[in-house]
């Protein structure tokens, strides 16, 4: 992603012991168990395609944004993003962001700006990109996976 893009991107300060942050056991293990591969949505929506007949990659880190799921085939990424990290419904959040707000706020942000980059970059590449939220996921696995094998049923006529 060395290319220049339009917007500036988020610089996201670092936490340190001057602005307040104390790095405890207790937190360390907390931020521990936050899984970025392999979430129950993920293993779910694989699942569902695997079983619907199509094959794919995952976590394929030759490609701009390492997509959860890639469809070489049919040039189609597919991304299942956590709703806080991503920045889902964020005008309404960000707000009630309380503590440390300077780092998160600028994180969420950036991760966001990022998930524009990536999407804009695969789309040079000639992919076509999918992001669902993970409740999408849980909730609405079906009409999720019908987008998704509605554009690849496309992709082979």
């Amino acid at each position: 992603m060395s290319k220049k893009y339009s917007e500036e991107r988020i610089k996201v300060p670092r936490f340190n012991e001057a602005s307040g942050f104390y790095t405890t056991p207790k937190r360390s293990k907390i931020m521990s168990r936050i899984r970025g591969k392999n979430t129950k949505p993920e293993l779910a929506f694989r699942k569902a395609l695997y079983a619907q007949g199509y094959r794919y990659r995952v976590d394929y880190k030759k490609l701009i944004g390492r997509p959860d799921i890639l469809l070489k085939k049919y040039k189609t990424a597919i991304f299942i993003d956590g709703e806080y990290w991503h920045g889902h419904k964020w005008q309404e959040r960000k707000p009630k962001i309380r503590t440390n707000r300077d780092f998160w706020i600028a994180k969420i942000e950036r991760n966001m700006q990022r998930d524009k980059e990536v999407n804009q970059g695969l789309s040079d590449l000639g992919y076509t990109v999918f992001r669902f939220w993970e409740n999408e996921v849980k909730k609405e696995l079906e009409t999720c996976l019908g987008k998704v094998i509605a554009h690849l049923e496309q992709q082979v006529d």
